[in-house]
């Protein structure tokens, strides 16, 4: 097994995940082929890389599937002034990823999911870091923490977030208003208390990073072929066929980073595995960056704001339905509302933006190999923390393709839990 070298590999999605991925396989001298539909270097792509948050968060270990959370569900979807919204088109179809989700709603299970996050979470920044070596970041990243503001109204969610991460080892600082205020002095003060993650990081351009990781993997031999792919298959022990609309192809192993839209190829390998879609939005309000100088989140609306090359973008919101429904007015007036009651300078905003996180019930990823086909690898499901987690993927499915031995515990992300 020393001396196994894959011959080729096939990457479905050019997101950051694939191009993380392609990257780290070009650098082991495996030949890479990525396949897209979208340009990655095209001004017109604007994927869930383009339009995130864009923050680099190895805190985040905390998911939706926390007890202390489900009671406010019902009230969240009922209200329009809440962070929480549903298509109700869309119900039917949620029904069994819900009946899933509850099943993972307990202390056991949150702490299960907290654990097993923070095993990749806590590597994720150094794996970028190195890709940070060989790209230029002078005007792509800030490292300047990630401040989390909240009122009084739900302080036992906070303390148990604190605790949480506290019994993991996550550094985090506690800040007063007062605090708050010191760092951002432009925010209105309709907070109580929060805290800064010191450590944690900021992309001012997620699309520019993604595409100088691109040029990165071209220029050391990875090939992209623009192509919509609509089957997969594995033919026999070393060989997965990928097709195309028009076109066939032929590798070793295929990787599936397909974010939200892999339910449609794991179906075809006739694995049930539970993926739906967070629908997330942003707006941006030009030349108002400067307002603050980090990225600021607000827990209680569920959106935060983060300055950026292109302007304060105001980002969030969770709306469950699906991949299809048009984008909604509403969240979007929701957004600008939240941005408007931390910072009233805000005027008008610009650049209305739906995106997709893909999302499991027990919210941890997917990465590792198809059950039933070996050489079909597994890398999407990383909720809103893709853009965090793309870095540290990109290992880790580069150890899995190539066979070597880990450290890491990758059974918790196996699909193996829902079959």
């Amino acid at each position: 097994m020393e001396n196994y070298k894959c011959k080729s590999v096939g990457i479905i999605g050019a997101g950051i995940q694939g191009v993380c991925i392609g990257l780290q396989l070009v650098k082991k001298g495996i030949p890479v082929t990525i396949f897209d539909r979208n340009d990655p270097l095209s001004f017109d792509f604007k994927p869930s890389s383009y339009g995130n948050a864009g923050h680099f968060s190895p805190y985040a270990v905390l998911q939706f599937n926390r007890p202390d959370i489900l009671y406010d569900v019902p009230k969240m979807l009922f209200s329009s002034y809440g962070p929480l919204a549903l298509k109700w088109n869309y119900v039917a179809k949620m029904i069994p990823w819900f009946l899933r989700y509850l099943k993972n709603c307990n202390k056991k299970s949150m702490l299960n999911t907290a654990k097993n996050m923070h095993q990749i979470l806590n590597l994720s920044n150094d794996a970028y870091e190195e890709i940070f070596k060989e790209i230029d970041t002078s005007k792509l990243v800030e490292k300047k923490g990630i401040i989390y503001v909240w009122t009084n109204k739900n302080l036992k969610s906070r303390k148990l977030e604190i605790k949480i991460r506290n019994d993991l080892g996550i550094e985090q600082k506690l800040l007063t208003q007062k605090e708050i205020l010191d760092l951002e002095p432009n925010l209105s003060p309709v907070f109580d208390a929060g805290v800064i993650y010191e450590k944690a990081m900021h992309a001012k351009d997620p699309h520019g990073i993604l595409k100088a990781i691109f040029r990165l993997f071209l220029n050391k031999g990875g090939n992209y072929i623009q192509e919509n792919i609509i089957r997969l298959k594995q033919i026999n022990n070393n060989q997965t066929i990928i097709k195309s609309e028009d076109q066939e192809y032929s590798f070793e192993k295929t990787v599936i980073a397909s974010g939200a839209f892999s339910k449609n190829l794991t179906d075809q390998l006739e694995e049930n595995i539970p993926l739906d879609t967070e629908r997330g939005y942003h707006v941006h309000f030009k030349d108002m960056e400067s307002l603050i100088s980090r990225p600021v989140i607000f827990l209680d609306r569920g959106f935060g704001m983060t300055p950026m090359n292109q302007g304060l973008r105001a980002v969030g919101t969770v709306e469950l339905g699906g991949l299809k429904n048009p984008p909604s007015k509403k969240r979007l007036d929701y957004l600008i509302r939240c941005a408007k009651e931390l910072l009233p300078q805000l005027k008008n905003h610009e650049d209305e933006w739906l995106g997709f996180r893909p999302t499991l019930p027990d919210f941890l990823p997917v990465i590792g190999p198809s059950l039933k086909n070996k050489n079909i690898i597994y890398a999407f499901g990383h909720h809103h923390l893709g853009w965090t987690l793309g870095a540290i993927t990109g290992k880790i499915i580069s150890g899995i393709v190539a066979e070597e031995k880990t450290n890491l515990d990758l059974s918790p992300y196996s699909s193996k839990r829902f079959n």
